[in-house]
């Protein structure tokens, strides 16, 4: 049913696992399709009550967005992305059922985003989270620059989207990014737990908690952060970042 995403239900508990080993689960448009069909399908499907969204294998949960398909896009088209991006993870945050994440290992740039899109984070004693768009000449365009502020503060949110340093899971722990940090080996079974006393509440009532809690943000932030990323695709640093983070090299930047 879908390209890149295993998909499994177990006692009401749905497990959406990233599957692209070999590209660290990078986020390219197949990627993007599959997360907005099966987020239809949590909507849709009475038997799902919660969710988990992983990544396959031991090294990354999403590693970022897939670099290859950045290159060439021109300010409209980077417009675009966003909003498309924005738009998908809304159907993960706005999901009426829980959709937790079970970070296994890198949460960068559009992976921490999509982890922080979730209704909250679990990660293994691996996992490693950051927003180093800034490498490439662009800013987070799926949500991150906004849901990283409500998470874990301003100060702290406008340090690692400026200087694109990543943070190890107990740092993320400390910060508020992620509720536990457990072993690898026990990264699924403590989130199925959870979720196991979360599916014997009111169902309901849970939906309605989780409309409640999204509302305490607003969503013109989001709508900078379109502007911003679109804006830009109308520099050279962003063609230059892309080239060099393709090429293996580091980026000389101009600042147009």
């Amino acid at each position: 049913m879908y390209n890149t995403l295993l998909t499994s239900l177990e006692d009401g508990i749905f497990t959406i696992t990233i599957n692209r080993p070999d590209k660290m689960n990078a986020l390219n448009t197949n990627v993007m399709d599959d997360l907005s069909k099966v987020m239809d399908e949590v909507a849709n499907n009475n038997e799902i009550k919660s969710a988990i969204i992983t990544g396959s294998g031991a090294k990354a949960f999403v590693a970022g967005a897939d670099i290859s398909e950045f290159t060439g896009l021109d300010h409209q088209q980077g417009l675009a992305l966003a909003k498309k991006g924005q738009d998908i993870f809304f159907k993960i945050e706005r999901s009426t059922k829980p959709v937790i994440a079970a970070v296994n290992g890198f949460a960068l740039g559009g992976g921490c985003e999509l982890a922080m899109a979730c209704h909250f984070r679990l990660a293994s004693d691996n996992a490693k989270f950051g927003q180093p768009e800034v490498n490439l000449g662009l800013i987070p365009g799926y949500g991150g620059t906004q849901r990283l502020v409500h998470l874990i503060g301003k100060g702290r949110a406008i340090e690692l989207l400026l200087t694109a340093d990543m943070v190890d899971a107990n740092t993320a722990l400390q910060y508020g990014l992620v509720n536990h940090v457990v072993p690898h080996a026990e990264l699924l079974d403590k989130c199925k737990s959870i979720l196991q006393k979360i599916n014997s509440k009111a169902p309901v009532a849970v939906g309605y908690c989780i409309a409640a809690a999204n509302a305490a943000a607003t969503p013109k932030g989001y709508e900078e952060e379109i502007f911003g990323f679109g804006e830009c695709f109308s520099t050279e640093d962003v063609k230059e970042g892309t080239t060099a983070f393709l090429e293996k090299r580091k980026a000389n930047f101009k600042g147009k």
